[in-house]
């Protein structure tokens, strides 16, 4: 029941089922889940491999800092048109299917970059039209897969599946760019595009073993712009949905973009090569992951309210502690801190958003969180890449870990508004599932009757 989440662990006394190994695991009880979770895991080591060897390849190819985010722009700037769409039809669609498909596409993409590199006739105009068709795959992908792991938990376990799934990603993100580094250094960039595109071939499969219940597709009259508004009007008139989004699409603006600058650190300020691109990037991998196992054993919806401002001011402090670093093992230990905080950050906004949305609201919801997250950080990325090449990298990492910190204490502020409608929110919730099983045993109990 919703009820179950209103606890505050903070305040609760301890509970021994509520720790250990298997609670923390607990989501991967359901096998739809259990599948889903080894593809993901697998196809995801590949994706990290291509996102450094892009980095690297634009990088080796151009040596311009503002390329790189022009590249991250057109790979990004889809999810800000196309999600918004895609949330109205995620409602309306097999999800099942609808994941299926982006996979294939998502195939097809890196095999065809991968075939670009290792015939050696790649070019920075081949990357762009590609990373455009990938971010408009990704665009319809990801509100998708945010909807699609309520299908395959029970809601009780929903938080749980949620921070396992951002654990297996930042796992892969401790191995690939690591081995990609490793590859780029040995073989050229084409091998991690192979490789990713032969790692997909994982998901796919482990969706196609998912044994889902049959679809039923409901006949939709409403026009498409009007069911958007009103997925809109909801994420709108919910003060803690609406505190959410703004704050990811200021952090995704201003705070996560310092992605495109990381080969500038790792060959430029720090002196070093893809190696120590993938163990930066890496770096942040760990300290995701942490973020991700702990949050994983958090029983409550309430402390990850103030989790999310916690979480905001440790990545932003670690952005400004990393402008100023120049030796390669003081800025690896600050990458676990920047891990830790961005993924504690984004993990308990999506767990919150999830918790209390409407069901039949989900996937535009979600693609709205979207569109926060990825659609606004296109700008951002164009933003620090305008910057680092007027001023330096180091100097855009600071101003955006400044205004991260600005952000994250105005968030603070609205607190104790924010934890009161989650808990009138969650009461609603509960009275409302009451009700539904009291319905359901008295229409069971009149069917007896008759019979």
């Amino acid at each position: 029941m919703a009820a179950d989440y209103i606890e505050d662990t903070d305040h609760a006394a301890p509970d021994p089922e509520s720790r250990g190994l298997k609670f923390i695991l607990r989501a991967l009880k359901y096998r739809n889940y259990r599948l889903y979770f080894g593809g993901q895991g697998i196809s995801l080591i590949g994706t990290w491999m291509q996102q450094v060897a892009m980095s690297w390849l634009v990088y080796r190819l151009t040596h311009s800092a503002m390329l790189l985010g022009v590249v991250g722009f057109f790979s990004q700037i889809p999810h800000l048109f196309i999600s918004p769409f895609a949330g109205v039809f995620v409602d309306r669609w097999n999800r099942h299917r609808i994941l299926i498909i982006t996979q294939i596409l998502s195939t097809l993409q890196a095999a065809v970059i991968a075939v670009l590199v290792l015939s050696n006739k790649i070019a920075v105009w081949h990357i762009i039209p590609l990373g455009l068709f990938l971010g408009a795959v990704n665009a319809v992908d990801a509100p998708t897969r945010q909807s699609f792991i309520v299908h395959m938990v029970d809601k009780k376990d929903l938080g749980n599946a949620i921070a396992l799934n951002s654990a297996m990603f930042n796992g892969a993100r401790l191995f690939g760019p690591t081995l990609a580094g490793i590859i780029i250094a040995a073989a050229g960039e084409g091998i991690c595009f192979l490789i990713n595109a032969i790692s997909f071939l994982a998901v796919i499969w482990a969706l196609y073993l998912m044994k889902m219940p049959a679809f039923k597709s409901e006949a939709h009259k409403t026009h498409v712009f009007k069911r958007m508004k009103e997925g809109f009007l909801y994420a709108y008139g919910s003060p803690t949905i609406r505190a959410i989004l703004v704050q990811v699409s200021f952090m995704s603006l201003i705070g996560m973009s310092y992605v495109v600058l990381m080969p500038i650190f790792a060959r430029d300020v720090l002196h070093g090569g893809p190696r120590t691109l993938g163990f930066l990037v890496a770096g942040v991998g760990i300290g995701a992951l942490t973020g991700a196992l702990f949050l994983a054993s958090r029983k409550d919806v309430i402390g990850l309210l103030k989790m999310i401002g916690v979480a905001s001011l440790v990545f932003s402090g670690a952005l400004v502690v990393f402008s100023f670093s120049r030796w390669f093992l003081i800025s690896l230990g600050i990458m676990v801190f920047m891990g830790f905080g961005m993924m504690a950050q984004m993990v308990s906004c999506n767990t919150v958003i999830q918790t209390i949305v409407d069901d039949k609201k989900r996937g535009r919801i979600m693609s709205f969180y979207t569109m926060s997250f990825m659609g606004i950080s296109p700008f951002g990325s164009l933003l620090m890449g305008g910057i680092a090449s007027r001023l330096g990298a180091p100097f855009a990492i600071l101003i955006g870990g400044l205004c991260c910190m600005l952000v994250a204490l105005l968030y603070i502020r609205r607190l104790p508004v924010l934890q009161k409608d989650v808990k009138e929110t969650l009461l609603k919730i509960a009275k409302s599932h009451e009700n539904a099983v009291i319905k359901n045993d008295s229409e069971s109990v009149t069917l007896t009757e008759n019979e």
